[in-house]
């Protein structure tokens, strides 16, 4: 059984949602600025950018990441590997950003933060999403799994091995489970609208950890862009609620670093937790001269805003 942590810290989680390419060093002066105690990153750094990712990976404060789909655009599938622009004989971009990452890299692992009393734990790495089992050599491979039931197992041997009864899960992609309409957390918004696109093996392993006796408070992701593809009218819902006090957030809001005209603007998903609790979760924009010049707040503790619709994870 893992450690029971302090009940009564209070912890500012920043979790940034995918990158594509928008990183700069203006981020991460950003976070410092906001006293975030955390980082937690759900990958597509951009198709396998070495460099963003390791401009990242050198960012002094304590971090979390998953390497999305788009970290392995030229490898994971036969279509990204005909479209290569490197010998694959003579360089590996995708274990390059895994190195940089080094301990960092959570997917299908898991880390530790005794000073936070929690610990991050990390669902299957480069997840495109669905329920059909895309990549099979790679994930072969590179992982040895072979399927959903194998990869619920690799997630939940990791979270069994967490010193800390308090477990966040990073995912890309979120979990099944969330919601079929598109506009939900992870909702198909593509081709034939609507559907669930969530992790199967990803929702399995929270329910199995949960079993375990370890508590979640939070499980955040991105992969599906809050801008939907189908419609301008609504944006992607991005947080939803379990009845057992869960919050699931997508923070997916792309691009994340825009231009007015006037100012230079970044966001950041933040999240707040009090004795272990999520007690709010909001998406702030940072302006050139590190104030935040918006913040919408998705979740507050206890208050009718949190979104009922769930569908319970099995």
């Amino acid at each position: 059984m893992g450690t029971q942590g302090n009940q009564n810290q209070s912890i500012k989680i920043a979790v940034v949602g995918d990158v594509h390419n928008q990183w700069e060093t203006e981020d991460g002066e950003a976070l410092h600025r906001l006293a975030v105690d955390l980082v937690l990153f759900v990958g597509d750094f951009g198709n396998e950018s070495v460099d963003v990712v390791e401009a990242i990976a050198s960012l002094d404060l304590p971090k979390a990441a998953i390497l999305g789909n788009h970290d392995a655009w030229y490898t994971a599938s036969e279509w990204g590997r005909r479209r290569c622009p490197y010998n694959r004989r003579e360089e590996d971009w995708v274990q390059d950003q895994l190195d940089l990452l080094g301990e960092t890299h959570v997917g299908y692992g898991k880390l530790d933060f005794p000073e936070l009393n929690l610990t991050v734990v990390g669902s299957r790495p480069f997840s495109w999403g669905g329920d059909t089992w895309k990549n099979a050599d790679f994930y072969k491979e590179r992982y040895n799994v072979t399927g959903f039931h194998e990869s619920t197992s690799r997630i939940v041997q990791a979270a069994s091995n967490a010193a800390y009864d308090t477990i966040i899960f990073l995912g890309h992609n979120g979990p099944f489970g969330l919601g079929g309409r598109p506009e939900d957390p992870c909702g198909k918004d593509w081709e034939t609208v609507g559907g669930d696109f969530g992790d199967p093996d990803f929702a399995k392993a929270i329910a199995k950890t949960k079993q375990l006796g370890k508590t979640i408070p939070l499980v955040t992701f991105g992969h599906m862009h809050h801008h939907l593809r189908h419609t301008r009218e609504v944006l992607r819902t991005p947080v939803v609620v379990s009845p057992d006090g869960t919050v699931y957030l997508n923070s997916a809001s792309v691009p994340r670093i825009v231009d007015n005209g006037s100012d230079r603007l970044r966001n950041f998903s933040l999240v707040s937790l009090q004795d272990g609790v999520v007690s709010q979760a909001s998406l702030v924009w940072v302006g050139k001269d590190y104030t935040v010049v918006s913040e919408e707040i998705f979740y507050r503790r206890c208050e009718s805003m949190v979104q009922s619709a769930y569908s319970q994870l099995r």
